[in-house]
């Protein structure tokens, strides 16, 4: 197993190490400034408040996402005081909160991040279930509808695409490319999408593939949208979906493997690849595939499930995990332990959804960004994916964010050590 590769900038984490607001001068901080530690090295965790105004200072410490952790008064002197002192022998995160009226600070962190692996078992048939819907597919005659898309990026092109796929829906979003490209000339981008059905976040959208389209000396770029939808109509058509048939559309098929919804999703990933490596253009070498939340979890699972994936970006990946749940943490979203009471039939399903388990074995080059206090797709079961692959591996950490970047205090260091990196990477590698 390859070993991870934090990045951290070392003068900047240094003053991150120090969580403060202002307005009422709470400092929340730990030894490690990027949250990271190694199995038995000591955790020291502190928390300074001078001149709060209020008489409640409430601490919350909650351990491997248990989401059990209670909010508890504490008697704060002037002076710091530790509320961890400890070393760890195993794999564990921990999060720190603390409310002074009504601003909340969190800090997190992780020991023995290599350490963590799934909570459920890879299904034996596992390999043989994947080639067989592969197959299936691919054996599925290519019907493509294709209708151009008026561009202001000049000597670019983009068109609305549909691509048929095994049911329920076909393969929809934008294609773009640099015009009258060289064969064999450009690297692949497709791009996933995050949760949800009528949000901004939700749709493709042109610009977004002119954009990756744009990168590097050019490229073959998809902004795939995740659930098949039509492209580029009014507001009410997706508020419709949303509110209708695609209503909670993570349920769906929990106790089928092959009416389970996520199984879809990732085939009109895979048809999309297909469709992207079909182009005259490919140069045979890059394919990469960028998403957040949901569209990480994709990301990840196009790693795993075709391996003419090169490079993948992941940001805070979604579908990490699932069976966590099981044991009292927090499983990766959409946590579908928790919505469910039969868990033998979901045993049955999950697995063969889970990126903890379609990773396994990748040797694409995966960039992680990780937040050490996100409840959504916590950190623990994106390290018990990542770890089951063998390409290498780079985890942007980020000891004070959420699923969003919640305390926006930190937003300008954010953008300088976690998003300019991994922005580089995507413009380097596309170079």
């Amino acid at each position: 197993m390859n070993k991870i590769k934090h990045l951290t900038l070392a003068a900047v984490f240094t003053l991150l190490a120090v969580f403060v607001s202002l307005a009422q001068n709470v400092v929340l901080k730990q030894s490690n400034a990027d949250g990271i530690y190694s199995k038995g090295e000591k955790v020291k965790v502190s928390l300074l408040v001078s001149e709060v105004e209020t008489d409640s200072i409430l601490v919350k410490v909650d351990t491997n996402f248990s989401e059990k952790a209670e909010w508890k008064p504490i008697k704060t002197p002037g002076e710091e005081l530790v509320l961890l002192d400890e070393r760890f022998d195993k794999p564990t995160s921990m999060i720190f909160s603390v409310k002074a009226g009504d601003v909340v600070t969190s800090t997190g962190f992780v020991t023995d991040p290599e350490g963590f692996s799934p909570a459920t078992k890879r299904p034996k048939d596992f390999d043989r279930y994947w080639n067989r819907q592969k197959k299936e597919l691919r054996a599925l005659a290519v019907e493509i509808e294709s209708a151009p898309v008026s561009s202001e990026a000049a000597g670019f092109i983009c068109s609305d695409v549909e691509i048929n796929c095994l049911g329920p829906k076909p393969a929809r979003g934008y294609f773009a490319k640099p015009e009258n490209a060289a064969p064999g000339s450009l690297p692949i981008v497709l791009y996933l999408h995050a949760a949800g059905v009528k949000g901004h976040w939700c749709l493709s959208r042109a610009e977004t593939a002119l954009k990756y389209a744009q990168m590097g000396k050019g490229a073959l770029s998809f902004d795939l949208n995740a659930h098949g939808m039509l492209n580029g109509q009014p507001q009410e058509y997706y508020d419709g979906l949303e509110e209708g048939e695609l209503n909670h559309y993570w349920e769906v098929g929990a106790g089928n493997r092959d009416e389970n919804y996520f199984r879809g999703m990732y085939l009109r990933f895979l048809r999309t690849l297909d469709f992207l490596c079909s182009q005259p253009e490919w140069d045979g070498k890059r394919i990469l595939v960028i998403g957040e939340s949901q569209g990480g979890g994709q990301t990840l699972a196009a790693a795993g499930l075709d391996n003419r994936v090169s490079a993948a970006v992941a940001v805070v990946p979604a579908m990490c995990d699932f069976g966590r749940t099981l044991h009292d943490e927090a499983g990766g979203w959409p946590k579908p332990f928790a919505f469910s009471k039969d868990q033998e039939k979901m045993l049955e399903t999950y697995p063969y959804f889970d990126a903890a388990h379609i990773i396994k074995g990748s040797k694409a080059t995966l960039v992680i960004e990780i937040g050490l206090i996100d409840y959504t797709c916590p950190p623990t079961g994106i390290y018990a994916a990542i770890n089951q692959a063998k390409g290498e591996k780079t985890v942007l950490v980020t000891p004070y964010r959420a699923h969003a970047l919640e305390q926006k205090k930190f937003q300008k260091q954010w953008e300088e050590t976690i998003f300019q990196p991994r922005l580089d990477f995507i413009n380097d590698y596309l170079k």
